[in-house]
């Protein structure tokens, strides 16, 4: 083991005893009762000192070549090589250079460290803590007129997955124009049409399954795995749609409903995105006493409704064909008071089905148009969202699906994406 910060007396006391041995190493060693490769190493230290001779060197230089000549020795010194490098705490390494000597101690290095998704996700949440104290709080919504009358047994659950604000496809290459502005248009016409369509029910749950952010930062990677990824816009345009538009969703919801649920999941494109978004609608919403936010930090979410339950998960940690188990046992008593259980996500862009002893698993489509690594690949799925409703007593009891062409101009509201307009006048 290489020991480059040896002390000077450590140092001399090898050099003294492998002269008092005659120059044995194995018998210096045995004499100070050390293994015979630490020995070594600490006469190799003395020796680019100058303690063996001829002198000793300059502080913080180590002898690299001495030169008999006619004129007397040349002794060649240099700077003396560092300690054992060691990462920092709370950096991850992105990429890192270094030359070492044949003992392995550092000659020269150059390290590459950046803060890891943790770390960046602990940040964040503590930035929104102390953020959301100063937000203003939104007055409580009335009702519709004519919406005060609704099936108290029934529950529309609004499903949206993948949305993916600020991605950007190119029709002639994907198939499909997709950008921040058209993702806002679409998202909202969706939800007119299938506010307007779903049955009169007490509740809904606004199940947005994650991947709402197409990147995390403002860098156009994937937070893991650092794949480029084709962004349209800047990322605080994209937080300022993104917020104004699910504003203007849950509007939409509370007009039509008694009571509203938001789940905000968070998936493998938004991990600290979804964190904001959460804690940011949640206290916008706080005096508003029939909207609940779910503001767990977990990758799992559920909701009772009687005897239905409803579970929530990304699915790019567990898919359709073993998440049931997961739901099951992290929401035991609730799975266990329930008749009929009912699990969600996206993440593949694709409708997926399977039924087990334990509950129906779902994976469902996007809205959105598929990007260029996802046309490449011949991911090519189909492209809508549902309203599935349900009863307490009963489970499921009825679901439309709504496709883009569908529901082009049901919003009329107005968008404007790029939020180039001057907010006050320049002198």
């Amino acid at each position: 083991m290489t020991n480059p910060s040896l002390s000077d007396d450590l140092a001399l006391e090898a050099a003294l005893t492998y002269r008092a041995c005659n120059d044995n190493q194995s018998e210096a060693a045995r004499t100070l009762g050390l293994p015979r490769k630490t020995f070594a190493n600490r006469l190799r230290r003395a020796a680019e000192r100058g303690l063996l001779g001829p002198q000793e060197t300059l502080p913080g230089y180590a002898i690299r070549q001495i030169t008999d000549t006619p004129q007397g020795q040349y002794i060649q010194q240099r700077k003396e090589h560092g300690e054992e490098w060691k990462p920092t705490d709370g950096l991850v390494i992105k990429g890192k250079t270094t030359l070492v000597d044949a003992e392995g101690r550092i000659i020269t290095q150059h390290v590459m460290e950046r803060a890891g998704a943790e770390t960046q996700k602990v940040a964040l949440e503590a930035a929104v803590e102390a953020l959301k104290e100063e937000l203003p709080r939104l007055p409580p919504i009335p009702l519709h007129q004519g919406a005060t009358i609704w099936k108290d047994d029934l529950l529309n659950q609004f499903t949206v997955t993948d949305n993916h604000f600020g991605m950007l496809s190119h029709a002639e290459e994907t198939g499909a124009d997709y950008d921040l502005r058209i993702a806002e248009r679409l998202l909202l016409d969706w939800f007119a049409a299938a506010v307007n369509c779903a049955p009169a029910a007490h509740t809904a749950v606004l199940a947005q399954l994650g991947d709402l952010l197409h990147h995390d930062s403002l860098e156009s990677v994937t937070p893991a795995h650092r794949h480029v990824l084709d962004a349209d816009s800047r990322l605080h345009k994209v937080i300022r749609v993104v917020v104004r538009t699910f504003r203007r969703i849950i509007d939409m919801l509370l007009q039509r409903h008694q009571h509203v649920h938001v789940v905000m999941a968070s998936g493998n494109h938004d991990p600290a995105s979804s964190v904001w978004v959460r804690e940011l609608l949640a206290t916008l919403y706080e005096n508003e006493p029939r909207i609940t936010v779910d503001r767990s930090p977990a990758l799992y979410y559920a909701y009772e409704w009687g005897k239905t339950g409803l579970y929530y998960h990304h699915m790019h940690k567990r898919g359709v064909k073993d998440l049931d188990r997961v739901f099951a046992g992290m929401f035991r008593e609730m799975f266990g008071r329930c008749e009929y259980n009912y699990g969600h996500g996206g993440h593949l862009h694709s409708d997926a089905v399977v039924s087990t002893q334990l509950m129906h698993i779902e994976r469902h489509e996007t809205l959105a148009a598929p990007d260029a690594y996802a046309a490449g690949g011949g991911w090519l799925s189909g492209r809508s969202a549902k309203v599935i409703t349900y009863s307490k007593d009963w489970g499921e009891v009825g679901r439309q699906t709504l496709r883009p062409a569908m529901v082009a101009g049901a919003s009329a509201v107005g968008v404007a994406a790029n939020d180039n307009e001057p907010g006050r006048a320049v002198a």
